[in-house]
C-alpha cells in the first residue's frame, strides 16, 4: 500500500519519539518495542531510495532531538548538526537495506552497525543515547557481559520485529536468550567475600556553569566541607572525589593538597581526587591522584578520551576562520597516554578484616565511561572496582547525567564490577555488578555516602572479546544476507 512521503515522516518520526522515552531520564523501556514494531512496519512503505533515507532520517530527529537536548546549553550548532548526522546515519542504513529481503534481519544489524560506527567516529566517536541505554533496568542488559553494547542494542532491536512480526519466533528466541545469559560468566568474589568501604563526596552547587564564571576554591571548599562529615570511627578505607576539583598550576606544591592530606590523616584513608592543571604553553591536563594520609601524592591518572568540543577542539583554525564560537574552550586537554587504572594503597585492614596493601580500581574518567574499552583496561589489570569520576557541572537539567548513570550500569553489567560513579553537583551513586543503582544523589545538594563494596575478580566473555567479533560478525551476516536476496533476484528474473 503506498504512503504519502509526510504520513511516512510522521510515523517515523513518532516511532523515534517513542525510542527516546524509552531512555533516560523518562526511562518508559517498553516504548522501545513499541517504537521500533511502528518503524519496522512503516519502513516497507517506501517506493524509492528517497522515501527510505526520510524514514531512516524522521525516526533518527525523533531518537536524537529529545535524548541530545542536553547539548543546547553547551552548543546549539552543535546541538543541531550531530542531530542531523547521527540521523542521517540511521537514514543511510535504510537506503543499504531498501528493497532487500530478509528486512526482518537485515535492519537491526544496519541499524546496529550505525551504532557501531559512531562509537569510534568522527571526533574519537559518541557513544551518547544508544539503543542499550534504554535497557539498563532490563533483563537485556545481561546480554552486555556478553557481546557489550552492541549486543544489548542488536537484541532489542531483533526481539522488537519478532515481537511484532515473527510472533512464533519470539518464544523460542527468549528461551534461548536467557540460557545464553544464564551459562555467560558474571565475575566472582574475591576469597572471603572482602568488602572495601569506600565513600563518595559530591560538593554540591549550582549546574550550569563553566570553569571561566566560577571560582576554583568556591568548589574545593564545598568538597571539603562535605568531607568534614565523615569520622574516623565510621572506618572508611576510601574516599573518592569527583572530577576537575581542583583547579591550579601544580597540585603538588598547592594549598589545597595540603587541605586534602589533612582530611586524608584525620580518616586514616587516602583520598581520590580530581585535578586539573596548566600544561605550558597552553594546554591542561585532567588527571586522577591519590593523596595518602602520608600526605604523598601518587596514582597519576591522565585522562585519554577528551570530550569533543568540551575539552579539546577538533579542526580549531578552521573554526576560528568561520567565527564558530571556540573561545568557550580556550585551551585543548592533552591526551594521557596510560591504562584507565589505578592502584589505591590502604593504609588498615579492609572492613570485612583481611590486610591488602592496595586495590586496582579501573578509572574511567567522566565520558570515558560511554567507552567499554575503557574500562576494559583496567579490568584486564586485575581491577576490583570501577570508579567513575566525572563533572556534571556544566549541563542543566539531567539528561546526560541521567545516561551517564544507564552507561555506568551497563558497564557493571559488562565486566562484573561494582562502580562508583561520583559528581560535584550530580548524579552519585553507588552501582552493584547486576547494575542496581543505590545511594543515588539529587542534583546540585550537597552528599557524603559510603557502602561496603564487594572486591570482584575473574572476567565476562565480553571483556576476553570486546566489541571487534561482534562487529565482525554483523557485517559478515549483512553480507551474506544481501549475497543472498541478490541470487534469488537472479533466479527470479531469469526463470
Amino acid at each position: 500500500m503506498n504512503i504519502s512521503l509526510r504520513h511516512l515522516r510522521y510515523r517515523s518520526l513518532f516511532a523515534g519519539l517513542c525510542i527516546a522515552f524509552a531512555m533516560p531520564p523518562w526511562g518508559w523501556w517498553p516504548f522501545v518495542f513499541i517504537g521500533i514494531g511502528i518503524f519496522f512496519k512503516v519502513s516497507q512503505r517506501p517506493r524509492t531510495a528517497r522515501q527510505a533515507f526520510s524514514a531512516g532520517f524522521s525516526l533518527g530527529l525523533g531518537w536524537f532531538l529529545p535524548t541530545l537536548a542536553w547539548m543546547w546549553y553547551i552548543s546549539i550548532p552543535g546541538y543541531i548538526l550531530t542531530v542531523v548526522f547521527f540521523s542521517c546515519l540511521h537514514g543511510l542504513a535504510e537506503v543499504f537495506i531498501f528493497n532487500r529481503e530478509p528486512r526482518h534481519f537485515l535492519q537491526p544489524i544496519a541499524h546496529v552497525l550505525v551504532e557501531a560506527l559512531r562509537f569510534s567516529w568522527p571526533f574519537g566517536g559518541a557513544p551518547i543515547a544508544t539503543l542499550a541505554m534504554s535497557q539498563s533496568n532490563t533483563w537485556l542488559a545481561s546480554f552486555g557481559r556478553i557481546g557489550g553494547v552492541i549486543l544489548v542494542s542488536y537484541a532489542t532491536w531483533q526481539i522488537a520485529i519478532i515481537f511484532f512480526n515473527r510472533f512464533r519466533l519470539f518464544l523460542p528466541c527468549v528461551a534461548l536468550g536467557i540460557l545464553v545469559i544464564a551459562i555467560a560468566p558474571t565475575g566472582r568474589s574475591l576469597s572471603q567475600h572482602t568488602e572495601l568501604r569506600i565513600a563518595y563526596v559530591q560538593g554540591g552547587g549550582p549546574q550550569g556553569t563553566r570553569a571561566s564564571n566560577t571560582d576554583p576554591h568556591d568548589v574545593i571548599l564545598r568538597h571539603l566541607n562535605a568531607t568534614r562529615t565523615l569520622t574516623p570511627e565510621q572506618k572508611i578505607d576510601v574516599v573518592i572525589w569527583p572530577e576537575n576539583i581542583v583547579d591550579t598550576p601544580l597540585f603538588d606544591t598547592s594549598p589545597e593538597a595540603v587541605e586534602i592530606a589533612q582530611e586524608a590523616k584525620r580518616l586514616n584513608a587516602p583520598i581520590s581526587v580530581g585535578i586539573t592543571e596548566d600544561v605550558p604553553p597552553d594546554r591542561f591536563a585532567n588527571a586522577q591522584v591519590v593523596v595518602t594520609p602520608g600526605g604523598d601524592i601518587i596514582d597519576r591518572y591522565e585522562k585519554v578520551r577528551r570530550v569533543p568540543f568540551g575539552e579539546f577542539i577538533p579542526m580549531r583554525s578552521f573554526l576560528e576562520a568561520i567565527g564558530a564560537p571556540i573561545h568557550q574552550v580556550r585551551h585543548d586537554a592533552i591526551k594521557g597516554k596510560t591504562p584507565a587504572v589505578s592502584l589505591i594503597p590502604l593504609t588498615h585492614p579492609t572492613i570485612s578484616g583481611e590486610k591488602l596493601d592496595s586495590v586496582s580500581f579501573a578509572t574511567p574518567v567522566s565520558w570515558e565511561i560511554f567507552f567499554g574499552g575503557r574500562v576494559n583496561e583496567g579490568i584486564e589489570r586485575g581491577a576490583s572496582i570501577i570508579k567513575n569520576p566525572t563533572n556534571g557541572s556544566s549541563y542543566r537539567g539531567t539528561l546526560l547525567q541521567s545516561q551517564q548513570i544507564a552507561s555506568s550500569q551497563l558497564r557493571a553489567i559488562e565486566f562484573g564490577r561494582s562502580v562508583v560513579q561520583v559528581s560535584p553537583t550530580g548524579f552519585s551513586a553507588f552501582i552493584s555488578p547486576n547494575g542496581k543503582v543505590s545511594q543515588r544523589s539529587n542534583v546540585s545538594e550537597r552528599r557524603v555516602e559510603f557502602a561496603d563494596i564487594q572486591l570482584r575478580t575473574g572476567r565476562t566473555w565480553y571483556s576476553f572479546l570486546g566489541d571487534s567479533p561482534f562487529i565482525i560478525f554483523l557485517l559478515i551476516a549483512f553480507a551474506v544476507l544481501l549475497l543472498r536476496h541478490q541470487r534469488k533476484l537472479r533466479i527470479l528474473t531469469s526463470g
